[in-house]
């Protein structure tokens, strides 16, 4: 039987992390994901004895789940060696057992799963009743200036567009993966942040330092051409600078929520069960439809 074709090369996306995991890097992203996490968690009551960080970018997450409840345990799965990693792991294969976690979190990783319905099946399996599944990802607008100009450049300059930046996903298509996973109460929402900076080669160093330049299996292996590069920056920097010379870039954060299906927990109305008008709540005349 003919391996899957995958859309990620592991071996570079290793690589790159490690990297990026030893040089320490820019964390602005990283912060303000991990910030927004503990908010959101911060409104739920429930208490989460076992949680893990799983495949998290940095090790923000992995500190807020063991400041948040330093007498519970919290661990972490990474692809690649970490002082805080409590298991190595491929992120797409974990060895975790049925229902033994409260809780998991993950930040800036589940845009590089090859098989992310998979990915969120064993994250489900994984919970106990009424698990919280918690994760942000770069959704499809992500970084859509760089894709801009690159295509834009490799058309005029090699007459075709070699893939760059991975296709990240749509938050309506990533909201039925979770239903299909069989989460309960799943949501999914957007916070859209523009970054500035003074060039796009600041973007292009933080993106490298992150570890996240393209890892995509069907990239292009050959060096890029210099003409091809400073064709795409001029590009970048006529479309997306503002009026005082820095250029903007996009990041969607996609942030998915579910919880492991529990007897106890909230139920959906059936239709018609209401009894209570919807125009009698908003205190309007109700009309006909024709």
């Amino acid at each position: 039987m003919a391996e899957p074709r995958r859309l990620i090369d592991r071996r570079a996306l290793w690589l790159r992390r490690l990297r990026a995991g030893a040089g320490g890097g820019p964390d602005f992203l990283r912060a303000r994901i991990a910030e927004d996490a503990e908010d959101r968690l911060a409104v739920t009551l429930r208490p989460f004895p076992v949680a893990l960080d799983l495949a998290s970018s940095g090790d923000e997450v992995i500190r807020l789940l063991r400041r948040r409840n330093p007498s519970g345990a919290a661990f972490r799965a990474t692809p690649e060696p970490a002082s805080s990693a409590s298991f190595i792991c491929d992120d797409e294969a974990l060895p975790l057992r049925s229902e033994s976690l409260d809780l998991i979190v993950s930040s800036l990783a589940l845009q590089f799963a090859d098989d992310l319905p998979g990915l969120l099946a064993q994250a489900r399996r994984a919970l106990r009743p009424d698990g919280l599944f918690l994760a942000a990802l770069l959704g499809g607008d992500s970084l859509s200036e760089l894709r801009q100009s690159f295509a834009a450049a490799e058309a005029e300059m090699e007459g075709g567009a070699s893939p760059r930046v991975l296709p990240f996903a749509d938050v309506r298509a990533l909201g039925g993966l979770l239903q299909r996973a069989g989460f309960a109460l799943p949501v999914t929402d957007v916070d859209r942040v523009v970054a500035r900076y003074d060039n796009p080669l600041d973007l292009i160093a933080e993106l490298r330092a992150w570890g996240a330049t393209n890892v995509l299996a069907e990239r292009r292996r050959t060096p890029l051409r210099r003409a091809t590069l400073t064709r795409a920056l001029e590009i970048y920097a006529d479309r997306f600078a503002d009026g005082d010379g820095r250029v903007r870039a996009t990041f969607e954060i996609v942030w998915l929520s579910g919880w492991a299906p529990d007897p106890g927990q909230q139920q959906p109305l059936r239709p018609g069960s209401a009894r209570v008008r919807l125009a009698d709540a908003l205190g309007v005349k109700e009309s006909p439809a024709s």
